[in-house]
């Protein structure tokens, strides 16, 4: 275990990184891992000796007609006070979101009634092993809090007031249980500073980590700190309903196998890799988004997904190599704002053939700026389609490219300042007017070598 002016000095290096701000170009970002490396060479690294202990929390046995209850009632919230978000759902979309949250879901507050208060302490572990509500307290280094519970368990973990300090594993690891909740309630922080041990063939690599559904909500506030790793994984579906969420990590921020639901929260993000990232076979991995504040520096993907990214609404700041990306992209809301490097959204097929390579705008804001060089700011591998919403680039190089075909049937469409009728498709090559070659220079034409127009 490292010492307290090893993790203060760690520590200390991460809030210089959040200093930076969105603002910072891609291209400056540092590595959140090399900042670490240096602070801990620097730092004394005498072995602490607290003794480590697991301590095991569950509730009394209940007879069959009180579990029978809790069952019917796992799901919902019957009892009054609870503060519940707003949701409604669609079957219009690319994603059949109807009943994407349930009651338990939305609620940004927990029951009570029945909850077990537990105060976590250094270098002592906190094992769940039955369902309920567990509301847990205190600051401590070297404590992790596993959830291995049965498989139609669902447990819930209100966080009021935690500060957990790890070396190398999760600050919470869920091993088994039907869905996870995760509360947040006051001001809360997880961080992991040294490189993540695996637990045998689990690799352990996030300061959340769940192999079952999980669920963030809350009125509260939780930052998390991966110095090497991932800020939250979730191995089956993950759900955010409620919270606020600053996240620095030297992988993805966010990131899950089946699928990412958000209608609710608000993200502030750094990171190395991707924002928020989801990926598994080829008919999972979708990303929907149905409201939300994001505030998105990442090096590589904004969001990725493997399949369907799907945004119905939410405010968006994203500074990133690609904005946006996955096999079909569908926004029909919300304000984006995307600044990139390479692709301001990015249509290609992740998921083996079996969704349509598609961008389709049916509503919303989307503003995009393009940085120099080969880029694009609308980028298909397929198709492009625009019914709707208004999108405005400003990209010196091209504004959209696509392999299929295009079709604009509506809304507005607004490049490099002038309102456009028509989608242009951009030729390969690079410069703009006046680029390198300009007007009859190297490679003749407009736009120069490779006579790729403004548009």
């Amino acid at each position: 275990m490292k010492s307290n002016v090893t993790r203060m000095m760690l520590l200390s290096a991460v809030f210089a990184l959040a200093a930076t701000g969105c603002n910072v170009n891609t291209a400056d970002t540092s590595t959140i891992a090399e900042t670490s490396a240096a602070a801990e060479t620097d730092a004394n690294t005498a072995e602490s000796s607290v003794t480590h202990e697991t301590i095991t929390f569950n509730f009394p046995e209940t007879t069959e007609a009180q579990a029978s209850a809790e069952t019917d009632a796992a799901d919902s919230t019957q009892s009054s006070g609870i503060v519940t978000a707003s949701y409604t759902g669609s079957s219009t979309g690319a994603l059949d979101t109807t009943d994407l949250f349930t009651d338990r879901d939305l609620a940004q507050t927990a029951d009570l009634s029945d909850a077990q208060e537990i105060t976590l302490t250094d270098g002592a572990d906190i094992s769940i092993t039955e369902a309920g509500v567990y509301v847990l307290s205190g600051t401590a280094a070297d404590c992790t809090v596993t959830v291995n519970a049965a498989e139609d368990a669902k447990v819930q973990l209100v966080l009021d007031g935690v500060n957990i300090t790890n070396d190398d594993f999760p600050a919470i690891y869920v091993v088994s249980a039907d869905k996870v909740f995760v509360t947040s309630t006051g001001s809360n922080s997880l961080s992991v500073t040294g490189s993540f041990t695996a637990d045998g063939e689990n690799n352990t690599d996030a300061v959340i980590y769940s192999k079952s559904d999980l669920v963030l909500n809350g009125t509260g506030s939780l930052d998390i700190t991966s110095m090497y790793g991932n800020g939250i994984s979730g191995k089956d579906d993950l759900k955010v309903t409620g919270g606020t969420y600053t996240i620095q990590s030297a992988e993805d921020a966010i990131e899950a196998n089946d699928s990412i639901s958000v209608c609710g929260g608000s993200f502030t993000i750094t990171t190395n890799q991707d924002g928020l990232h989801c990926e598994n076979d080829a008919l999972d991995g979708a990303i929907y988004i149905a409201d939300g504040t994001f505030t998105i520096q990442a090096a590589s993907d904004g969001i990725r997904a493997t399949s369907i990214l799907q945004i119905d609404g939410g405010t968006f700041s994203i500074t990133a190599a690609e904005g946006l990306e996955a096999t079909y992209v569908q926004i029909n809301g919300g304000g984006i704002q995307i600044t990139a490097s390479d692709d301001g959204i990015n249509a290609t097929d992740k998921s083996g053939g079996a969704y349509t390579v598609l961008v389709e705008f049916n509503g919303g804001s989307t503003t995009i700026s393009m940085g120099q060089g080969d880029t694009d700011a609308v980028d298909a591998n397929g198709s492009v389609i625009v019914n709707d919403g208004t999108i405005n680039i400003t990209a010196p190089t091209s504004s959209f490219d696509y392999d299929g075909t295009a079709e604009y049937n509506g809304g507005t469409i607004i490049i490099n300042g002038e309102q456009v009728s028509e989608i242009p498709q951009s030729m390969m090559g690079g410069g703009g007017f006046g680029g390198q070659g300009g007007f009859g220079g190297n490679g003749g034409n407009f736009g120069g070598r490779g006579g790729r127009m403004m548009y």
